[in-house]
């Protein structure tokens, strides 16, 4: 008796983990699968602002993507092209023109508190952009948003030099203010894309986009 209660509970435990498995099957991510994902960066930067309101090109700050295997992270002096001048929002630089104005002084430089932390990695005034006196420069740590596992190789230029647009795998990021990763990134998406694009070109041209193993796992 007391073996048959036993199979009994058993089994009773294993179809409630059952159920409790297929009710959260829709949670599960296959390994490496980080659809959603959204992390928070060190330094604001709002690709809504800069990829969308001021339409900066992508390739303006990734600039690898175009002739690597990887987009990269811009270097500060890129950023720095810009903000040398550019120290805080135009609204707050206004406000502080006219309150100068108002008080017959001459403006104060204006540094907005994501901006301080861009002329902190450099140990840089951002009054002149000269270096600080005892300062370090500091790499800026970015959280990598899209991964691919260890066993794949994927290649920005062969898709960049064939038409493919950045939206076409990272979603629009023009209308985000923190990035955020769209796609599953998992292999049958990219082997359908690289199906369908057979069928249709990329811009207008009629392209080869392997399907073969050994091209992206080798």
């Amino acid at each position: 008796m007391t073996g048959k209660i036993l199979t009994i509970v058993l089994l009773v435990a294993a179809l409630m983990g059952t159920a409790l498995l297929a009710s959260r099957i829709g949670s599960i991510r296959i390994p490496g699968n980080q659809q959603g994902y959204e992390p928070a960066q060190p330094i604001a930067f709002s690709h809504r602002l800069h990829a969308g309101e001021l339409q900066v090109p992508c390739l303006y700050c990734h600039s690898g993507a175009e002739k690597s295997r990887n987009a990269g992270i811009p270097a500060v002096s890129t950023c720095v092209n810009c903000h040398r001048f550019v120290t805080a929002p135009f609204g707050s630089v206004r406000e502080e023109d006219e309150l100068a104005t108002k008080e017959a002084r001459k403006p104060r430089l204006i540094v907005s508190p994501e901006l301080k932390k861009l002329y902190d990695a450099m140990a840089v005034n951002p009054d002149g952009m000269l270096p600080i006196a005892g300062g370090q420069p500091t790499p800026i740590r970015w959280t990598k948003i899209h991964n691919v596992p260890d066993f794949v190789y994927f290649d920005h230029r062969a898709h960049v030099t064939a038409g493919v647009l950045c939206q076409q795998c990272h979603g629009p990021v023009e209308t985000m203010e923190r990035v955020r990763q769209m796609e599953t990134l998992e292999m049958g998406w990219c082997v359908n894309c690289h199906r369908q694009v057979n069928q249709t070109g990329v811009a207008g041209r009629s392209v080869y986009a392997s399907t073969d193993c050994a091209t992206c796992h080798y």
